[in-house]
């Protein structure tokens, strides 16, 4: 099943190539979209397979050809997952950490980029650079050091160093500069201040609302990259009940005792992806003019 799937798949992108080079502008146009329709079933091809494995039983996952209809083992996967790990308390404490993350992170990158943008003080291009320099150096290089200032700050097996060290990190503030530059006319911000607005009122009630499509853009991307991080709560997180969804999906894999359930295994990655969706879905429309924001300038 999965290679007739492949074949159709790869038949339509072929297809589709063939009436964009021969035919005239419509049927270009409808091969455009064939083109797109089957390059999206390819990327949408492992989510259901997985959501698809997660209601069949291990022996059955690991037959070949694996399945590509739902099953009936469903309810005993949840059953199994909920018996040997709590994934309840997983969730939420990747929900805390990710949150909170997110919101700060939004926060301060906001007020820094808006600061890089409007305000004109002495050494703000070196500093801006300097900035800019920090994103070449990779985060792994400094683990050392951030593990030995969680440690001396007390925030071992605490979501503080998960939260606290990054949210206000150099691409978000450089993103968000980006975007005030681009789509924030200085006279507005001039016209607040002759009217005696005070800066807080001007950031909160007027430069925010225009700074959705860069929130919604950068919240989604912080948001994804806090709720798959592994490295850092492998560090930090030493007790269980603070584990988050990653760590716990770790330690699923070759249970000493039960083995990989891997019908339990495949529901809980399923569990895990369904949040990073619902927050694209419910954003998509802000974060695509958010990425697209400042390309055409008139």
């Amino acid at each position: 099943m999965n290679k007739s799937v492949s074949i159709t798949i790869i038949a339509a992108i072929i297809v589709a190539l063939i009436l964009l080079a021969r035919s005239g502008v419509r049927g270009r146009k409808i091969s455009i979209y064939v083109f797109l329709l089957a390059v999206a079933a390819v990327m949408i091809l492992p989510f259901y397979t997985m959501l698809v494995m997660s209601t069949h039983t291990t022996t059955v996952i690991y037959k070949f050809p694996p399945p590509m209809f739902f099953g009936n083992n469903l309810a005993n996967n949840f059953a199994s997952l909920l018996k040997s790990v709590n994934i309840v308390q997983a969730f939420f404490n990747s929900l805390i950490v990710s949150g909170s993350f997110t919101l700060l992170t939004l926060f301060f990158c906001s007020m820094g980029g808006y600061a890089f943008a409007m305000y004109r003080f002495p050494g703000r291009k070196a500093l801006f650079s300097i900035l800019l320099g920090t994103m070449m150096i990779p985060w792994i290089a400094g683990i050392v050091p951030w593990y030995i200032m969680m440690t001396r700050f007390g925030w071992v097996n605490n979501f503080l160093a998960l939260i606290i060290p990054n949210c206000a990190s150099a691409f978000g503030i450089f993103w968000m500069r980006q975007y005030c530059v681009n789509n924030v006319p200085p006279e507005l911000v001039d016209a607040a201040k002759i009217d005696g607005c005070p800066e807080a009122l001007i950031f909160f009630k007027i430069i925010t609302p225009v700074l959705q499509p860069a929130y919604a853009a950068l919240g989604i991307m912080t948001f994804v990259n806090a709720w798959n991080d592994f490295m850092g709560p492998l560090l930090i997180l030493k007790d269980k009940s603070l584990h988050t969804l990653p760590l716990l999906l770790r330690y699923m894999v070759g249970d000493p005792l039960r083995g990989t359930d891997m019908g339990s295994l495949l529901l809980a990655n399923t569990l895990a992806v369904l949040p990073l969706l619902i927050v694209f879905l419910c954003a998509s429309r802000y974060f695509m003019s958010g990425l697209t924001a400042g390309a055409v300038k008139g």
